[in-house]
């Protein structure tokens, strides 16, 4: 039974099979036609399309040679006529030769004219253009002339007011450096006095008193301490105004060299700056 069941189900499913393999035949032999059909459509229409194509351009060159023959009638008649119209023209050519002649010596007296016209024009506007050159030149020096002439006086101004700066510098500088110089000079004066009316005073005393060796000897060393210590002090103050001399020196320098570069000539001073002394020790 059961494989009587079985073979019955198998013989059931081979019909099924095959009777779907028959349906999906059929249906791929009617894409295929429908293909075939479609080709051949497609082929036919081209072929219409190229068989219309060259029809048009046989029409069309049927159309040109027509035109071209027509052309070429009408080019033939043309050349007929330029023909004529060329004897005609040599003709007219012979009888105009003369007057052309004498037209083309008039066109070169013209051109000379023009050639000599053309360099007078071209002279002209070069003249003109220097001119103008000329006129912006002379704009532009003016401009700056009277820049200069400002800045001229704006220089002079300024050089007053540093020539009057200077001077009175000059004279406060000239006061104060000789003021000191001069209390300088007065105290290493004194100084030198004082120590040579001491020199004097100790050589009277050394000379009246009786002292021994010894005492002496202690004297004289603690003199010449004092003596040192002296010689010290007048040397710092020598040292002193060598310092301010060459200070009021270098001042005078530089206010010469800012006159120089100034413009301002010394001799415009009215005074001669007084010299630092020359120290002599």
């Amino acid at each position: 039974e059961m494989e009587a069941k079985y073979t019955k189900k198998m013989q059931t499913l081979q019909d099924e099979l095959d009777l779907r393999r028959k349906t999906e035949i059929h249906e791929v032999e009617e894409r295929k036609n429908g293909q075939i059909n479609e080709l051949m459509r497609n082929h036919e229409k081209a072929f219409d399309d190229i068989k219309n194509y060259y029809n048009d351009i046989t029409l069309k060159n049927l159309a040109l040679i027509n035109l071209l023959k027509e052309q070429m009638e009408e080019m033939k008649k043309k050349e007929h006529h330029l023909e004529k119209e060329k004897v005609d023209v040599l003709l007219e050519n012979k009888q105009l030769k003369e007057p052309l002649q004498q037209a083309q010596e008039q066109v070169a007296e013209l051109q000379k004219k023009l050639a000599h016209y053309d360099k007078d024009k071209e002279a002209l506007t070069n003249t003109k253009a220097r001119l103008k050159v000329t006129q912006k030149d002379l704009k532009d020096l003016q401009w700056e002339h009277e820049v200069l002439e400002q800045r001229f006086s704006k220089v002079q101004a300024e050089r007053d007011e540093l020539y009057q700066k200077f001077t009175k510098a000059i004279t406060e500088v000239q006061q104060k450096t000789g003021f000191k110089n001069l209390l300088l000079e007065r105290k290493l004066k004194g100084l030198l006095d004082v120590l040579e009316k001491k020199e004097v005073e100790l050589s009277e005393v050394f000379a009246t008193s009786n002292l021994d060796p010894g005492a002496l000897s202690l004297v004289s060393h603690k003199l010449e301490d004092v003596l040192d210590s002296k010689n010290a002090t007048i040397k710092d103050l020598q040292l002193q105004l060598a310092r301010v001399c060459k200070a009021h020196d270098d001042m005078l320098q530089t206010f010469e060299a800012k006159l120089m570069a100034s413009g301002i000539p010394l001799d415009n001073l009215g005074f001669k700056p007084l010299a630092a002394p020359v120290l002599g020790w």
